[in-house]
């Protein structure tokens, strides 16, 4: 009997699909481009002026767009065909990384025009972003949910390690232009397995969101999610901190160690091969210690690899203190990551996802260009002094704060309470709709009542209403009518779709004290519409 081939393990089991396999195989190769250009553009303005602060803006350029345009963005990736929307974002990166790449190799590249450029390509990267996270979910199954972002992350990172050291090694034998060339043909294979994935179309009785609204949708489900708010605000303070070792090191290799390319490439694969090593050794961390002190550490860790470099000058315990920094970056990033998808349905992922990629890039945007004004101002050793010592702050106050937990939650739809029959069929656009539902509640119970029913007013408005009230009838105390307003009955049709089985037990729990206890009786009332 012929022997069954090893399986995999269980972290590497994603890759059994043939369609993630090779995204995951493409994006790597992608990713290593795109971390070419990175180190090619941060150099090459070196090149091109001394000022430090135009440097450092070469970070801010390739992350504004991702503050500018990141809620937009998750709107698209969640309304649109992301299969398509990311081929159009891969393709204009193509033309922007060839037009990068003429332009250099010719000698007609000027700061403002590589600024302008880099700026262009974080466009097509922030079209991407939501939309290419947003997929997995589509091609690998929940139980495959955690080990898939797990191995996006180290597929992240061995691009981070390899393309730094790729980059340095090409600029020093054959110039900047070569690393732009490259980026741009590696987005060709994303380009070509896109074109052969048969994505599923969309289901769902409801119509489609516009984009207007669905950004509104968007900003409404994370403005009544208090525990997406508090990891926003996590990766906000990490980000803005972090940034300077990642905006500022180009300078620092130049300028205090006096190096070259070779170097700055080299110390960039060392901060790569770091959170490689810390997505490998990540599992095993995670059983010994809870989320919040995983944060703290990592935290911790990150702090003392930037203030590393206001000390040392020796090449070897430099890459040494950035590698421990490439572990502590990816623990703290991939860690916030999880549980930001952790907490979100599918209908609204690409959007919360895009808010967190506005957390993240317009911090690493802002932060560049704080830390590249300080040390304009001051010094490299005070500006990545101050960043070293808040990083240390920060750890200790995550440590004192737990994340929000994640394991009970099952964010499948739930289609459990369909509309009541209607004889009038409104026009999906027409509204707003006032939705009443009566309970009728026992004395004893009313308290208990009022609590949980202002559990499900947290539902309510994240997935579509614009007011919620709970009204108790003066004249027959037992008698409560819960109201809330929609503003279009598509959107009231969205809101159906939208209850996730955890949403499902929250509402059951309010119900419970309904007397008979079953499904309370619903109106729904549209706003009347002069002929």
């Amino acid at each position: 009997m012929a022997s069954q081939p090893p399986s995999l393990p269980s972290g590497f089991s994603p890759l059994r699909q043939p369609l993630f396999r090779n995204l995951w195989v493409a994006s790597i190769v992608s990713n290593i481009g795109t971390w070419m250009q990175s180190v090619g553009a941060a150099w090459l303005m070196t090149t091109l002026t001394s000022s430090s602060l135009l440097v450092a803006l070469v970070q801010s350029a390739s992350s504004l767009p991702f503050f500018l345009l990141a809620l937009p963005s998750g709107a698209i990736a969640d309304v649109v065909d992301r299969r398509r929307l990311l081929l159009v974002a891969q393709s204009w990166m193509l033309g922007v990384a060839t037009l990068l790449a003429i332009l250099t190799l010719g000698g007609w590249m000027t700061p403002g025009v590589l600024l302008i450029l880099t700026f262009a390509l974080g466009l097509g990267g922030v079209l991407t972003a939501p939309a290419w996270q947003a997929i997995t979910p589509e091609i690998v199954s929940r139980e495959q949910l955690l080990p898939a972002i797990t191995l996006n992350s180290a597929g992240f990172n061995i691009s981070r390690a390899l393309g730094p050291a790729l980059a340095g090694l090409i600029i020093a034998v054959w110039g900047v232009g070569v690393t732009f060339l490259i980026n741009a043909a590696s987005f060709l294979g994303v380009i070509e397995v896109l074109r052969r994935w048969e994505r599923l179309p969309r289901t769902g009785v409801a119509p489609v969101e516009r984009i207007e609204g669905a950004i509104r949708a968007g900003l409404r489900y994370v403005r009544h999610s208090p525990d997406l708010q508090i990891i926003l605000l996590r990766v906000a303070l990490f980000t803005i901190a972090g940034s300077a070792l990642w905006a500022l090191l180009p300078l620092v290799v130049q300028k205090i160690l006096g190096h070259n390319a070779i170097s700055y490439g080299l110390f960039l694969g060392c901060l790569g091969a770091g959170a490689v090593l810390g997505a490998i050794l990540l599992p095993r961390v995670r059983v010994k210690l809870l989320k919040h002190h995983l944060l703290a550490l990592g935290s911790f860790i990150f702090g003392l690899s930037t203030l590393a470099l206001c000390f040392l000058t020796q090449p070897i315990l430099i890459g040494v203190a950035l590698l421990f920094g490439g572990m502590a970056w990816i623990t703290v990033l991939s860690t916030l990551n999880a549980t930001v998808q952790m907490l979100s349905p599918a209908w609204v992922r690409g959007r919360v996802l895009a808010h967190y990629l506005l957390a993240f890039q317009g911090s690493i945007a802002l932060g560049s260009a704080l830390w590249g004004w300080v040390s304009s101002h001051t010094s490299l050793h005070i500006s990545l002094g101050l960043s070293g010592g808040i990083l240390l702050l920060n750890a200790a106050l995550t440590a004192l704060k737990p994340l929000p937990k994640t394991g009970h939650l099952d964010l499948n739809p739930s289609v459990y309470w369909p509309d009541d029959p209607t004889f009038l069929e409104p026009n999906s656009e027409r509204g707003p709709v006032l939705v009443t539902i009566n309970y009728r509640i026992k004395p004893e119970n009313a308290a208990a009542f009022i609590e949980a029913i202002h559990a499900v007013a947290r539902i309510r408005r994240r997935d579509g209403a614009i007011r919620w009230g709970i009204f108790q009838n003066l004249a027959d105390p037992e008698d409560f009518t819960e109201t809330f307003v929609i503003e279009s009955w598509a959107e009231h049709m969205r809101q159906h779709e939208r209850m996730t089985v955890s949403d499902r037990l929250v509402q059951e729990n309010a119900w419970q004290y309904n007397e008979g206890k079953g499904r309370p009786h619903a109106t729904h009332l549209i706003y009347a519409e002069m002929v």
